[in-house]
């Protein structure tokens, strides 16, 4: 049932709280303002030796701070506030965050600029807190308002019948295989056209699990997408030198007529999120536009290359369908880990052995460029993988790779001795599965926690997502 009734302030002010719990909200969100203060080169009227403020102030001092802070607050805008928290190891204290947002809430008075930094530290303080279980999944309201209990207390999850514009929204987000898929659609526009148009009842505590519920799903997305043209650049990249090209046309893409692959490369691996300057739907096209015309330019040089070797052999080199995400020889593939456990007698439960035979058919058989999934066969079964599993085997190395890497195998191990034990009946190779999967399954866990920590979200997204499919490969092998 849509609720339609509204409740301004989630957070009232606190006439009645001491001034020493006063103190101590101010001290929780100190140390952010001198970071802002430092970053901005605004003065701080405080020595250092009085950074570290006392458990209990004088007078004084307490309206210092006080006036100090409610300062700040006017001269900050949300961008540099985001540059900040994102930049620094500051994002990671809950407190601190939880301390801030209620700040901000129990402003009597709050302008445009007070509700875009409240919309924004709300969503930090959500990816920071959110627990690994929950971090890869289809977010739902209730999974949000439990996050959120510590900030906005006990919430109602009955949707608000005015923010039916933004559940639309992320379904839609489901579909996308492309960020050209999504900007055509002014994603970014269309969300902030709602959060200007709902006016106080912006602050309704279901409207703000809303709000953060689709910002995060919405950021997430537009990661994922974003990094599937980053590995197909890449893999692009890399057919073009083996097949002896050193420069190509970019000139689509801004750049010159004759761009040296290494440079390209260059710019797709320092390529940056654009969510850490006063970012708008405008400078967040711009910047998706640039990412997808330097994807176009490296197509566009693959389809010219294939064109010009299909008359010279029997069989074209490359198909004009160029793969999103491949290598043509093992040797300039990644390096195979090293064995991670001891191998079974079964080859069907063999962790190194299945980790080779993905890792062959990968550089064997290319996926079709444009495909968000590719296929490949270990025993009976058959294992779907994303674009980034799929990179984590051919092009890149490293532990967010190896993790990504042990995901998919073990992904693949549990699926192919569930399907054994089906048709045969004997369970044994899967009970071994199953043991090597859930060791995976709490490793993996820690992994994503520990890249959120980092605030890489990227990697948390991404380890997070094939966790979430081991999980589930799990949770049908248990119900035989």
């Amino acid at each position: 049932m849509n609720k339609t009734t509204t409740t301004l302030t989630p957070a009232p002010a606190r006439p009645d709280a001491s001034r020493q719990e006063q103190w101590e909200e101010l001290r929780s969100v100190f140390p952010i303002y001198l970071a802002l203060a430092k970053q901005l080169d605004i003065a701080i009227p405080f020595p250092p030796d009085k950074h570290n403020l006392p458990e209990k102030p004088p007078l004084e001092l307490f309206k210092q701070v006080q006036n100090w802070l409610d300062g700040l607050d006017s001269r900050v805008l949300v961008h540099q506030l985001r540059h900040l928290l994102q930049q620094t190891t500051l994002n990671a204290s809950e407190s601190g965050l939880r301390a801030l947002i209620q700040r901000h809430l129990r402003k009597p008075s709050k302008t445009n600029i007070d509700r875009d930094k409240i919309d924004f530290l709300l969503v930090q303080y959500f990816a920071l807190c959110a627990p690994a279980k929950i971090y890869h999944k289809q977010i739902e309201l209730e999974d949000t308002a439990i996050v959120m209990k510590p900030v906005l207390g006990d919430t109602d999850t009955a949707p608000l019948a005015w923010c039916a514009p933004l559940e639309k929204m992320i379904a839609s987000l489901r579909g996308f295989r492309s960020l050209r898929d999504m900007l055509k659609n002014s994603f970014i526009a269309e969300g902030r056209k709602v959060k200007e148009a709902a006016g106080g009842m912006f602050y309704d505590p279901s409207a703000l699990l809303t709000f953060i519920r689709f910002n995060f799903l919405l950021r997430r997305t537009l990661i994922e997408l974003m990094h599937a043209d980053l590995i197909a650049i890449r893999s692009g990249l890399q057919q073009l030198g083996d097949a002896g090209t050193r420069t190509i046309d970019c000139r689509h893409s801004g750049l010159s007529a004759s761009e040296p692959l290494a440079k390209i490369a260059q710019l797709a691996d320092e390529w940056k999120q654009p969510f850490q300057k006063d970012y708008t739907e405008r400078t967040v096209n711009e910047t998706f536009d640039k990412l997808l015309n330097l994807r176009a330019d490296v197509e566009k040089a693959l389809e010219q290359l294939a064109k010009s070797a299909a008359p010279a052999a029997s069989a074209p080199v490359l198909k004009s369908t160029a793969p999103a995400t491949t290598t043509k020889a093992p040797a300039k593939a990644a390096k195979p880990p090293e064995k991670p456990v001891e191998p079974e007698t079964d080859p069907g439960v063999d962790f190194e052995n299945c980790l080779e035979q993905i890792w062959e058919q990968l550089i064997a058989t290319p996926p079709t460029r444009g495909r968000s999934m590719t296929t490949v066969k270990i025993g009976r079964a058959r294992i779907l993988m994303s674009s980034w599993e799929v990179t984590a085997f051919v092009n890149e190395d490293g532990p967010a790779a190896d993790d990504l890497r042990r995901a998919v195998v073990a992904r693949a191990m549990v699926t192919a001795a569930t399907e054994a034990a089906k048709e045969t009946g004997n369970a044994t190779a899967l009970d071994r599965a199953l043991s090597v999967a859930r060791v995976e399954v709490s490793r993996l866990q820690e992994r994503v926690d520990v890249a959120k920590q980092a605030k890489d979200t990227e990697a948390a997204v991404n380890l997070g997502i094939s966790t979430k499919r081991l999980l589930s490969a799990l949770d049908e092998a248990e119900k035989l």
